[in-house]
């Protein structure tokens, strides 16, 4: 690797955008490491090279930021909401989603004003943080009542602009729901649903690491969906016990020494392992076993 400034990336590299805090970071880094694509990060440094050869640089941005930046192609690949993307306005592959960073874009409106139709708001007052995505939303509804949505972007506390009396509603992203029934607001129209994603650039050099980043990725992603589990099961049982753990394609079966036995090795959901356990030892599997995968290639 030739030498470069601490805060660069060698040439060649692809580069790897991921949030540089937060509650994201952290999932971030987590799947990256279980991922096998790891790294030191200096204090005071947003770029990390990757370890064990990968030529990749990682790059900390707000989250905000990355898609604007994959979409122009100054980054190759990164990791941010469709939220983000959407307001962004760029084009970008979607790799794959994630799987958590799940909340809605919704338009929120004061309970006490019981609005139930979001038309009820055309010609009113919106703050938000999404002010291309929002103007885009009530286009269509401006267009059909003749009316002018007024569009004000808030970067931060956007549920408090109803109570300071800034905005008859808001349009802000909604996760629990604390925060937005905290300032006294509801629901009234979900605007798109969003999560974590792994997008790249459509024109990047470097499709066969962006690949390879999807592929260690998805990877980790179902190791930690599954566990494995064995047990040992007779022949003329064995058509039961498949129907109970069938695997996420098919088990693998193999022949013991015992006349008549079988050994089974299958996928099951974390979430249903113990279930699945009672149920193949009432069809009588024996020496059933579960095993945690630290990462998996499917």
């Amino acid at each position: 690797m030739s030498a470069s400034a601490p805060n660069s990336s060698p040439e060649g590299y692809c580069k790897f955008a991921i949030p540089k805090k937060g509650r994201l970071y952290e999932k971030v880094v987590k799947m990256l490491k279980g991922a096998g694509i790891e790294f030191n990060r200096a204090d005071r440094l947003d770029v990390a090279i990757c370890k064990a050869g990968l030529p990749i640089t990682l790059i900390f941005l707000p989250a905000k930021d990355i898609a604007m930046f994959v979409g122009k192609g100054d980054i190759d690949v990164g990791i941010t909401g469709w939220d983000v993307v959407k307001e962004s306005g760029v084009t970008v592959d979607r790799v794959m989603d994630l799987g958590f960073g799940k909340c809605k874009l919704s338009v929120q409106a004061p309970v006490v004003q019981k609005i139930t139709n979001v038309e009820a708001l055309a010609g009113k007052r919106i703050a938000t943080s999404f002010p291309e995505t929002t103007k885009e939303f009530f286009k269509s509804i401006d267009e059909k009542k003749g009316t002018t949505t007024t569009i004000s972007f808030i970067s931060g506390s956007v549920e408090a602009a109803c109570g300071l009396g800034l905005a008859d509603a808001v349009v802000d992203l909604v996760e629990t729901g604390t925060t937005m029934r905290a300032a006294g607001l509801e629901v009234v129209h979900e605007v798109l649903e969003t999560e974590a994603m792994l997008i790249a650039n459509p024109n990047s050099t470097h499709k066969d690491l962006v690949e390879l980043i999807k592929k260690r990725i998805d990877g980790f992603i179902t190791a930690t969906k599954y566990c494995m589990v064995m047990y040992n099961i007779s022949e003329e049982l064995l058509p039961k016990a498949i129907e109970v753990s069938p695997g996420k394609r098919s088990p693998t079966i193999t022949n013991l020494d015992a006349a008549g036995m079988k050994a089974v090795s299958s996928l099951v959901l974390k979430k249903e392992v113990s279930e699945k356990m009672d149920a193949l030892h009432d069809i009588g599997a024996t020496d059933i076993l579960v095993l945690e995968m630290a990462n998996s290639r499917m």
